[in-house]
């Protein structure tokens, strides 16, 4: 191994300069080139540490690395706000299947009740209650689809609110309220 770095060494063009297969010129000399890369290259490293640039990358990669944590972690939360509705709406929804196939069981024993009297009867009774039953399922879906939109929408506009408020600056907000008194004052005049 060493005799393999030691000829690579010696088959630099530096070397091969010579007659005699050295340089004329020493290895500190300005006009050998490998010398004049090495102080640039040092001089390069000296410039980037006197600056403090790896620390400064690695500050810049840490901030980087908590905001995406930060991110990470609201997106988990909402996932797990999310999945608390749905489990709601999903509970709401059996309960209301529950209650429905309670109604229809009710009206099916009224209906053999009602039979005895009058076939008549029946089907109108009958025709009540699956009508009531179907609107009370109906309104029950509505209210629950209702509030699991206006629960998204709340969480979509406090997300929102929380990203805008972290991304502008004092003087955009400034201008966004300019912008929004302007707006306001045109709209009522």
């Amino acid at each position: 191994m060493r005799y393999v770095i030691a000829a690579s060494v010696l088959a630099t063009p530096v070397f091969a300069a010579g007659e005699d297969g050295y340089s004329s010129y020493d290895f500190t000399s300005l006009f050998n080139t490998d010398f004049v890369v090495l102080i640039g290259f040092l001089l390069f490293l000296a410039i980037l540490f006197y600056f403090n640039v790896p620390s400064m990358l690695g500050g810049m990669l840490d901030n980087r690395a908590r905001q995406i944590r930060a991110d990470l972690d609201e997106a988990r939360a909402l996932r797990e706000e999310a999945q608390t509705i749905l489990a709601s709406y999903e509970r709401k929804q059996r309960e209301v299947a529950a209650q429905s196939e309670r109604i229809v069981a009710s009206a099916r024993e009224d209906a053999a009740a009602a039979a005895e009297q009058a076939k008549a009867d029946l089907k109108a009774s009958i025709a009540r209650r699956l009508q009531a039953a179907e609107d009370q399922i109906a309104s029950v879906e509505q209210s629950a689809v209702r509030d699991v939109r206006n629960r998204a929408v709340d969480v979509a506009v406090a997300a929102a609110a929380q990203v805008i408020a972290a991304q502008t600056t004092a003087a955009e907000a400034n201008k966004l309220i300019d912008n929004a008194i302007t707006e306001v004052e045109a709209r009522l005049h």
